[in-house]
């Protein structure tokens, strides 16, 4: 066999050359690793269909596929959350190290970000994220959410003030994070609840995703005080069986909680002037299938 009938054919070729982006476009549109996986398969079977001499850019193409199954698919998804027990969470991504040095892709990638993109409506969402986050062209978003260039400006216009307004302080440096999710493992495995409540902003707001699976908090807790409560009282609940694991999750320092060595929860959190702002714990199970492996992601 020569080694020209061992490469693949072009098209397959296109389509794994660009995964990674596709996933992660997906995967922000939609804040379900799962749904994104799924987007892919479809995006695959659509490309896989098409005459590749008709098209001019391979990138654009793919992603335009991509889009509009992501779109269809946020339409379902959010029918699901609008009968999800408890507060609902993005599902967390074990990501690799070097994600962090793409400081825009990282941020737009991290929990507090993605929860600002759930507030957004679907075409929101994907147009602020295919402009914002990997920069194509108006003309190019128009015809990936069949809208006409300038109704994509307006949408891009309105969307990058709601999330202006409702987004983080600008990026975190990951040392500060580091440092800061160093300080609260050692407090919440020492029981020290001053030591939480000095790393915790007045205003912090913990959210808890069990999915009606596992227990968690039903809704949002706010306040320092009332936050570091609730964290010494379920570190003394897991007992000596839990293990505090660092991890990169969703391009970020965070915590993997095991206990008797399975994967029990994922603590990701926001921090912003040394003090922690946001702490979001993913508990459903179903929720934690790519932390267990690294998900590449690109842009």
């Amino acid at each position: 066999m020569s080694q020209d009938d061992r490469r693949p054919d072009p098209a397959t070729e296109a389509f794994v050359s660009h995964r990674n982006l596709l996933f992660t476009v997906a995967y922000e549109i939609l804040g379900s690793a799962v749904d994104a996986e799924d987007v892919l398969q479809e995006t695959w079977l659509r490309w896989a269909g098409v005459d590749l001499s008709t098209v001019r850019e391979q990138r654009a193409y793919l992603v335009r596929i991509a889009t509009r199954q992501a779109l269809g698919r946020l339409r379902t998804l959010g029918r699901r959350k609008e009968s999800y027990v408890g507060p609902w969470l993005p599902e967390p991504l074990l990501t690799a190290p070097d994600v962090a040095e793409d400081v825009e892709l990282a941020e737009s990638i991290s929990m507090a970000m993605m929860l600002v993109l759930e507030t957004l409506a679907p075409t929101e969402r994907a147009v602020f994220v295919l402009r914002e986050v990997f920069d194509l062209g108006y003309e190019e978003i128009a015809e990936a959410v069949e809208k006409s260039p300038a109704a994509v400006r307006q949408i891009a216009h309105r969307a990058r003030a709601h999330v202006a307004a409702r987004r983080p302080r600008g990026p975190v440096s990951t040392d500060e994070t580091r440092a800061a999710l160093g300080a609260f493992q050692r407090a919440v495995e020492t029981g020290d609840l001053q030591g939480l409540l000095d790393l915790l902003a007045p205003d912090v707001v913990a959210l808890s995703d069990g999915g009606g699976i596992k227990q968690a908090m039903p809704r949002p807790t706010v306040g320092a005080e009332k936050v570091a409560r609730l964290l010494a009282a379920g570190a003394a609940a897991w007992g000596p069986v839990a293990t505090l694991e660092p991890a990169q999750i969703n391009g970020h320092p965070a915590l993997v909680v095991r206990i008797d060595g399975e994967i029990d929860l994922v603590v990701a959190m926001r921090v912003e002037d040394g003090f922690i702002t946001g702490i979001y714990s993913v508990r459903n199970p179903e929720k934690l299938t790519h932390v267990e492996r690294e998900t590449a992601v690109s842009r």
